[in-house]
């Protein structure tokens, strides 16, 4: 009997690949401000919240905002997106991801998506995958950015399974310490130098399948 009874995905650079959107208006708001920045910045803002970024950005600027001017600022950014984000296709979905969540549903897991991003029920629809996802927690749902554990927390809570018995699927050191710190297994995706915190670590979605599911829930104590 496999003990996990839900599996809860991030979204960017799990689900699909936002992340060269995300570079190109930030990348823009920058510019506009009279500075550079360059893809190691955008690596350093991973699984941050757009707020939180902005702070680091303008750091690394060397400026400093109102908070009103920071709203504004933040605001620009995300019109930028989701300009970018409206234009993508099904063929955005990063490889094995479709199949490995139908498959858990397929067995009878249920499944969520736990992200910071506020644009994420648009990206859901855009590449035609709202359907596989008992539940969406997103920033709209939550207001405490990861590692805190709210977002899992919350994902748990709304399908109706205990912490202990969830599996999250997480590419961001943050979003793993997320996922410890609200008592459950995490999958890395990614690299297993940098994922340590990680049970199991694989390059993508596409190197899962259901006996490393059944593998992993044998860690439940």
């Amino acid at each position: 009997m496999n003990l996990i009874q839900a599996c809860i995905f991030d979204l960017d650079g799990v689900i699909v690949d936002t992340a060269v959107y995300h570079y190109q208006a930030w990348k823009r708001l920058a510019n506009e401000l009279g500075f550079d920045f360059t893809e190691e910045d955008n690596e350093k803002l991973k699984g941050v919240s757009r707020m939180a970024s902005l702070d680091l950005i303008l750091q690394w600027g060397g400026l400093t905002k109102t908070h009103a001017e920071k709203e504004v600022l933040a605001t620009l950014k995300n019109t930028w997106y989701v300009d970018m984000i409206a234009k993508m296709t099904p063929a955005e979905v990063l490889p094995g991801a479709r199949e490995f969540v139908e498959s858990c549903k397929a067995s009878g897991i249920k499944t969520a998506l736990g992200s910071a991003s506020k644009n994420s029920e648009t990206i859901l629809a855009k590449v035609g995958i709202s359907h596989l996802f008992d539940v969406v927690i997103d920033g709209n749902k939550v207001s405490k950015p990861k590692p805190d554990p709210e977002v899992f927390l919350k994902g748990a809570e709304e399908l109706h399974i205990a912490a202990r018995n969830c599996v999250v699927f997480e590419d961001a050191i943050a979003g793993l310490e997320a996922a410890k710190n609200a008592g459950m297994l995490a999958v890395g995706i990614g690299s297993p130098k940098t994922l340590i915190q990680a049970d199991l670590v694989v390059s993508g979605l596409d190197q899962m399948d259901s006996k490393k599911l059944i593998d992993l829930g044998l860690l439940i104590q």
